[in-house]
């Protein structure tokens, strides 16, 4: 998997209310046009809650790791 650019994913979960489940930020990408790259990143985190963007950024983080 490439690595995805925190504030690119960022964009693609724009209108998400946290805390949020790691589903709701694979359908917030798909609303908002998450590329392949972008959704395959939000398929492959955790799940778990996220209670806020931050949580998302350093789980995304680890997975590049």
């Amino acid at each position: 998997m490439a690595k995805i650019n925190p504030i690119q994913l960022q964009k693609y979960l724009h209108g998400v209310n946290y805390p949020a489940s790691k589903q709701d930020l694979i359908d917030a990408g798909k609303k908002n046009g998450a590329d392949e790259n972008a959704s395959k990143t939000l398929e492959s985190l955790p799940d778990q809650n996220y209670n806020t963007p931050a949580d998302v950024s350093e789980a995304v983080g680890q997975l590049n790791d």
